[in-house]
């Protein structure tokens, strides 16, 4: 049997398994399935070190010690959010009304995992997976698998030993394009929970089953002339630095006013940012984007040394991160898109509300939906900002890739991040357990059809036709006004509404 046909069994088999084991653990209740989901953060937490380090040595993306961070981030501020959480059973009751709503779990997830955050997403998707009551299969990133997969067996071993079945946690051993369709679209999967590159996102969407996915970033950072100058650009470097730029909230460009343009400029050197010139720019505009005009896989989570390096330029051995003084923003210019490393492009604007335009502009170049940030201290340019741009984050006076996340905000922890239908996704959240339930809706009956009857006349009768009136249509003239005393008047006015109304059409 060849690789692929070998995967696409796998899968078959593994999801097989995952049915099983998901119709015994609905049977679970939400303190067993709480018992559960503390293991793996446990277990996860026991071995954050040696997965962020397996995760850097694998695929030569960020730095093992942020790493550490994102694997900390997946397996305690994660659990923390979500631990008191109800998801299955009796979620709210309101006697009073006659309603109840109840979570019910969605089946087997399929967790696509990036290259870019794989441990960390790991840990994440399938705590949230569990605590919702469902099995999952993980379909590791080719280029990741053993760090996902190593990964992923901590995490099988920790719940069994609280009493998963097994099966309910699933990881492809042989991760092909193949395996991945498959899962994707046998019958079994109950949703996708896709993160990873425009392509894979697309094909979730595109398979037929239900899907969460994710845009690609490309965030502006907006300096404001009511900033703390010094905080902003400190939070923007530690933002762009922090695993090489791999996280997909963090900055792609920075926007300034031009009275503070060169305060901002100073600053940012200070930081150890070197700013390109005319020649040193163009070279490396040639190696972020690929002949297609995608994203180039060898400058992703590198640092800025190594990117200059690429490019054939020299700069100071200090340098963490490049920047280029841009005006031009267009799908074929790379500094105004997503870039997954210390490069950042930089544009000037004689005003805020001129800023508000740029930024929208580079938005809709690409990553409209997904997250901007800015630094200002002008409570009404930040509501105005908060009024008018496409995003469904707008992190203020905070690192991007940190906040995004929720790091360092209040948002909920997160490694998959809706973009909203503006951005091609099913969701605007941070994704959590609730997103990964179904809820059934009980309601007791209150009313009987001849009380809506009675309703219907008693509002009629009372209010002098004042909603026939607000419709719009001129009825002075053949209605009368005085009250209605019976049903075969209601019928009269009805007839004579519905003859105005097509009378204007």
């Amino acid at each position: 049997m060849d690789k692929d046909l070998k995967s696409i069994q796998e899968v078959r088999d593994l999801l097989k398994e995952a049915k099983a084991a998901q119709e015994i653990y609905s049977t679970f209740s939400q303190d067993k399935i709480d018992e559960i989901v503390k293991e793996i953060s446990l277990e996860a937490q026991k071995h954050e070190v040696e997965l962020a380090k397996l995760a850097n040595e694998e695929t030569g993306f960020g730095r093992w010690e942020d790493k550490v961070l994102k694997n900390r981030l997946a397996a305690v501020g994660v659990y923390e959010t979500i631990k008191d959480q109800k998801t299955v059973g009796i979620l709210t009751e309101c006697k009073e009304k006659g309603l109840m709503e109840i979570g019910v779990p969605m089946g087997i997830i399929a967790a696509l995992i990036p290259s870019t955050n794989p441990t960390s997403t790991t840990i994440y998707k399938i705590m949230i997976a569990l605590k919702a009551g469902n099995a999952v299969i993980v379909s590791p990133h080719p280029n990741a698998k053993g760090c996902i997969i190593k990964t992923a067996e901590y995490l099988i071993r920790a719940a069994e030993r609280k009493g998963a079945p097994k099966g309910l946690i699933g990881v492809i051993q042989t991760p092909t394009l193949q395996a991945t369709n498959e899962l994707m679209k046998h019958k079994y999967t109950s949703l996708i929970l896709a993160t990873g590159g425009e392509a894979m996102v697309h094909a979730a969407y595109s398979s037929g089953t239900p899907a969460i996915g994710v845009g690609p970033g490309n965030g502006p950072s907006f300096i404001e002339k009511s900033a703390d100058i010094k905080l902003a650009v400190k939070r923007i470097m530690d933002s762009k630095t922090f695993d090489n730029g791999v996280i997909c909230a963090s900055e792609q460009s920075v926007v300034v006013e031009n009275v503070i343009k060169e305060e901002v400029i100073e600053e940012f050197k200070r930081n150890g940012a070197y700013f390109l010139n005319k020649e040193e720019r163009d070279k490396v505009a040639k190696i972020l984007m690929r002949a297609n005009n995608t994203m180039n896989p060898k400058i992703v989570g590198k640092t800025a040394l190594y990117v200059a390096s690429t490019a054939g330029i020299t700069v100071p051995v200090t340098t963490k991160v490049l920047i280029s003084i841009e005006t031009e923003v267009s799908n074929q210019n790379p500094f105004s898109r997503e870039k997954l490393c210390p490069v950042l492009g930089f544009y000037v604007e004689e005003s805020w509300e001129k800023a508000c335009e740029k930024c929208i502009e580079i938005l809709k170049n690409e990553g409209i939906g997904h997250t901007m940030s800015m630094h200002s201290n002008n409570v009404n340019v930040i509501r105005e900002f908060s009024l008018k741009k496409p995003v469904s984050r707008l992190l203020i006076n905070t690192p991007a890739a940190l906040g995004g996340v929720g790091a360092t905000t209040h948002l909920p922890p997160a490694f998959t991040l809706g973009c909203g239908t503006v951005g091609g996704s099913a969701t605007s959240d941070n994704i959590g357990p609730l997103n990964l339930i179904n809820i059934r809706r009980i309601a007791y009956g209150s009313k009987e059809l001849e009380d809506l009857k009675g309703q219907e006349k008693d509002k009629i009768g009372n209010d002098n036709y004042s909603d026939i009136k607000n419709c719009g249509y001129d009825t002075k003239d053949k209605l009368k006004t005085e009250k209605i005393s019976n049903l075969s008047q209601v019928d009269e006015i009805v007839k004579q509404v519905l003859d105005e109304i097509y009378k204007n059409r």
